[in-house]
């Protein structure tokens, strides 16, 4: 069976240090990453491809019309169906949204979604339930994972939910605080990966180096799963 290396990074928009981003996803050595924060405003699509080059990958799909949720991978990743996904708006709030792609790795298939979840509780946990009938549609049985910033931490609703249909990978398999924030002075965990109960978590690793705390406010969080 092979190994799938999943991160999940908030990147703050490159607005810290996009080098410092770029060195720290390529160190991790991911097959797939799923960004949040990713560049959305004046030339968003040549920034991505350049963060993706930068950290020897490719896109796969996201983006802006992806609420800036980016999904990169390495060219070992085949690429079936991408779709993006914009969740219930709300005014004077962030457009939120997610990445889907429809992914193969040595033969093995799996669904992936990138998501960022709003600051406020009342849309964070309406948006987990369109994400959950989003993708379920889209995998259409195959094997699903979703990773982003949840925006809350395990104790919560929202957390709760994602983790009724999909455990979360650091729970099962992680060791120490998880803390992914802020990536300076780590007190909270906020970004996680929810893997379908088919995939064995094999590790779950929230990432320093020197790197870390120049890149973005959040530290990544780096996941293996055993596919089917």
């Amino acid at each position: 069976m092979p190994t799938l290396r999943l991160l999940s990074y908030n990147v703050r928009s490159l607005r810290d240090d996009a080098e410092a981003v770029a060195r720290v996803i390529r160190d991790a050595e991911p097959h797939v990453v799923c960004v949040q924060e990713a560049p959305r405003l004046a030339r968003w699509r040549s920034k991505c491809a350049a963060l993706a080059r930068r950290s020897g990958l490719v896109v796969v799909g996201g983006g802006r019309p992806a609420g800036a949720n980016l999904i990169l991978s390495t060219l070992g990743v085949e690429v079936q169906v991408t779709r993006d996904v914009r969740f219930t708006t709300d005014p004077r709030l962030h457009h939120r949204g997610a990445a889907l792609a429809l992914l193969s790795l040595r033969g093995a298939r799996f669904a992936v979604a990138g998501t960022h979840l709003d600051l406020v509780p009342g849309p964070r946990l309406r948006h987990v339930g369109e994400l959950h009938r989003v993708l379920d549609s889209f995998a259409g049985g195959v094997p699903s994972v979703v990773a982003g910033d949840i925006n809350d931490v395990p104790e919560s609703q929202p957390w709760s939910l994602l983790g009724q249909t999909r455990p979360d990978a650091f729970a099962v398999a992680g060791a120490g605080t998880g803390f992914t924030y802020s990536a300076t002075s780590p007190a909270r965990r906020i970004d996680g990966v929810f893997a379908d109960q088919r995939l064995a978590v094999k590790s779950a690793t929230v990432l320093d180096s020197a790197d870390v705390p120049l890149a973005s406010d959040h530290r990544p969080l780096l996941v293996e799963l055993e596919l089917e």
